[in-house]
């Protein structure tokens, strides 16, 4: 009998608990080293199962990255590349598919999902818009579906299991809002801002140290909430069978963070436990998408994903099997907020940028150089205040003054992430670099084509539609003849050096118009 009741146990799906923390960069937890928080709790799920140093969500913004995470598709992809936008109705989330394909229970409780268009609440015009066209569509894709402040986030967790069918699995996305701005948590909580360990690319302002104490007592608060989380899975009898996934949907609200494609943008926590699969005290390097857990939580309850998603199922890396990671990861960043448009268009509400990592470099593609470096939900706050003073007295370093305070910014930046790992020394088109850029802008233009960007692809240096010389062929005058009509715009037999410049990285531009 015992042991037809353990092949049982063992052919039934791992129930599943997604616990998602808010503008959460890595490496803010102790288990990665960081002296500047304490997480116990988060400390021993790392310990009884494998921690994930290089996970980048698909955007440094909420609602694109939990877009990604939910869909196993790039937030280009899924059309939802801006703060409020809703998801459509055809994308699926991996839970959908659980509950489908596998007779899951299914639920999100806590902070807001941020995908049932953030910004349009009941009873505004957009609210009433998404309502009438039927663009909330959260309470149809999962059985349970409540929002609250982390405090309720627990409750609901309770409530939630209490209303699992017995013979049914299940699959909890539990958001929590710490670390996310306003910083609110109790003083016990905050370190002293003195004995921080800053960041080695920040300069030693004490508005910085204030804000990042800040930051780090929402972290160990943020800790007690997981704490209290796992505490109900135990006296519940549900830890032998249920996978624990811990992430931040993308990074804080600090220097390089939020809203930018630097490191700290888009690389979080990850931890996964999972008893008797996941061999505890692991660790893992490989290069991870928040394109990649959906399909990973599919393969883990035995459900194939959905060919529309594209994501790369980690699975084996989880059970010790071999495993070949991804070369390459790719992240968007979108309009976040709803600033008013003005004539210039100077507000980072509306940045556009996309980026490609691989091991050791970073590409990015700044699409709207002249909108200026903002920090995403900290611009008001005094660590900036001190920045803006510092640069304005000329008493910033040259390197931050390149990345923060100059515009228009570089449309290409290019970093050997080895050598510089705060992304401080643009290496674009310097010829050292030259080979290693080029693979990274032709992985990215072909990214951008799969996913049908609407943006207008980065150049490749030495590609023939980008003005380089190449060998006669069979048919060049003809084709050079389509290739003049296509660049006169206005039919007036020549070309001006706005019609000749149009799509081609300015450089080329200027040295190639020249010579003509």
């Amino acid at each position: 009998m015992l042991a037809a009741l353990l092949n049982l146990s063992a052919a039934q799906p791992p129930n599943i608990l997604f616990v998602l923390s808010d503008d959460h960069s890595y490496p803010f937890l102790s288990c990665y080293g960081d002296s500047n928080v304490s997480t116990p709790a988060l400390d021993r799920l790392a310990a009884e199962g494998i921690k994930f140093h290089r996970l980048f969500t698909a955007a440094p913004q909420c609602v694109p990255s939990r877009a990604a995470l939910l869909t196993g598709r790039s937030a280009v992809a899924a059309r939802i590349t801006r703060f409020s936008s809703p998801l459509a109705r055809e994308e699926i989330t991996f839970p959908e598919v659980l509950r489908e394909k596998a007779g899951y229970f299914v639920g999100v409780c806590g902070r807001s999902y941020h995908l049932d268009g953030s910004g349009g609440a009941r009873g505004t015009v957009a609210g009433d818009l998404l309502k009438k066209h039927g663009l909330r569509t959260f309470e149809q894709r999962f059985d349970y579906v409540k929002q609250g402040s982390d405090l309720r986030a627990l409750e609901q967790m309770k409530e939630f299991l209490d209303l699992k069918p017995a013979d049914k699995p299940f699959c909890l996305w539990l958001n929590f809002s710490d670390p996310h701005h306003p910083w609110n948590a109790p003083g016990s909580d905050r370190p002293d801002p003195a004995k921080l360990k800053l960041p080695r690319h920040w300069p030693d302002l004490p508005g910085l140290r204030e804000q990042l104490a800040d930051y780090c007592a929402e972290v160990n608060r943020l800790d007690r909430s997981v704490r209290a989380a796992l505490e109900v899975l135990a006296t519940r009898g549900l830890v032998s069978n249920t996978v624990v996934v811990f992430c931040g949907d993308n990074g804080a609200a600090l220097p390089h963070g939020k809203g930018s494609l630097y490191d700290p943008g888009c690389n979080v926590p990850l931890l996964v436990r999972w008893p008797g699969v996941v061999k505890p005290g692991g660790e893992s390097r490989v290069l991870l998408s928040g394109e990649d857990l959906g399909p990973t939580l599919l393969a883990a309850a035995g459900v194939p994903a959905p060919e529309r998603m594209t994501g790369l199922s980690f699975l084996p890396l989880l059970k010790g099997q071999p495993f070949t990671p991804r070369k390459h990861v790719f992240t968007e960043r979108g309009p976040h907020g709803s600033a008013p448009v003005s004539v210039t268009m100077k507000n980072s509400g509306f940045d556009l940028s996309r980026a490609v990592r691989s091991d050791r470099y970073k590409f990015i593609y700044n699409c709207t150089p002249w909108i200026p470096y903002g920090p995403v939900d900290s611009s008001g706050g005094p660590g900036w205040q001190q920045m803006t003073s510092a640069h304005a007295d000329g008493a910033l370093a040259p390197e931050l003054t390149a990345t923060y305070f100059t515009t228009p910014r570089p449309v290409y930046e290019f970093y050997d992430l080895e050598a510089d790992p705060s992304e401080l020394h643009n290496l674009s088109g310097q010829p050292a670099a030259a080979g290693a850029e080029r693979e990274l802008r032709v992985a990215l233009v072909e990214k951008m084509i799969l996913d049908f960007d609407y943006l207008p692809r980065p150049a490749i240096p030495g590609d023939e539609t980008q003005g380089a010389k190449r060998p006669p062929q069979a048919g060049a005058p003809a084709n050079r003849a389509r290739q003049f009509a296509n660049k006169d715009l206005n039919g007036d037999a020549k070309l001006s050096y706005e019609e000749f410049s149009a799509g081609r990285e300015p450089s080329e531009a200027r040295k190639w118009f020249a010579q003509r």
